[in-house]
């Protein structure tokens, strides 16, 4: 196929012959018919960097620094912060004989420990043991499934997640991560008991409970679509809820 485009470029290329000391090299082919073949268009896929950063790597891995960028995300969440101050003030409300103490005073310190153990166990459990065993921090939906697989899916992760390269492996960030946030919360939450029976209980708590962030992400964005409610506002709550010790309790 004969272009404007093309005769220009190869025009130009038998210039650059010629000048370079080839000869009469553009006599010989400037009267000459120039052809050339049109390649298939090259699609590159456009990348949703944000929906990778926020569900998973779909192009490629996150690297250690994006593990981090993404712990700090879920941290200052301002979601997060809206959960963390109410399940702090209805706390502090009912019960104003907790070990953080009545009224103001109280409620900050709830809000200092909840927001304690948040950059505790996103730094363990979303950067630091994720880029250590390459583990992919996300839990990956599975829409497509049947609601009994999703179920059992949605439990299974919390043992058996995905590696960075995509293939399956043990989850450490909640198996080692959670012992290790059960451990340093220890040194800072108000009023619980440290003793190993405690913490054994706690952590068999922990694990218990995680599936429902899982069951969480993996059905509300369904319910989301038909009732047009805030994924994030609701998980968010309920995820606190969830990870919310009762200080005076062992």
């Amino acid at each position: 196929m004969r272009t404007i485009g093309g005769n220009v470029a190869t025009i130009g290329a038998v210039e650059a012959l010629y000048h370079a000391g080839f000869g009469d090299v553009d006599v010989h082919l400037v009267h000459q018919p120039f052809r050339m073949s049109v390649p298939c268009p090259l699609y590159i896929p456009i990348v949703d960097w944000y929906t990778r950063f926020a569900n998973g790597p779909q192009v490629k891995p996150l690297t250690p620094k994006e593990k981090a960028w993404l712990a700090v995300r879920n941290v200052g969440d301002p979601f997060n912060a809206v959960t963390i101050l109410g399940t702090s003030g209805i706390g502090i409300a009912a019960d104003s004989h907790s070990p953080y103490g009545p009224g103001f005073p109280g409620f900050g310190k709830s809000v200092g420990v909840a927001y304690s153990q948040d950059m505790t166990g996103e730094f363990f459990g979303t950067f630091l043991i994720p880029s250590v065993m390459h583990q992919d921090p996300h839990y990956h939906r599975e829409p497509d499934a049947s609601i009994f697989h999703r179920a059992l899916h949605c439990a299974t992760q919390i043992f058996w997640t995905q590696g960075d390269n995509g293939k399956g492996m043990i989850n450490y960030a909640d198996l080692v991560g959670f012992a290790i946030d059960d451990e340093v919360s220890n040194l800072y939450v108000p009023g619980r008991e440290t003793n190993l029976p405690a913490s054994a209980q706690r952590y068999a708590i922990g694990l218990a409970l995680a599936p429902t962030d899982n069951l969480i992400t993996e059905f509300l964005p369904d319910v989301a679509r038909r009732i047009h409610i805030r994924v994030i506002f609701i998980q968010r709550i309920i995820n606190q809820v969830a990870k919310t010790d009762n200080p005076g309790t062992s």
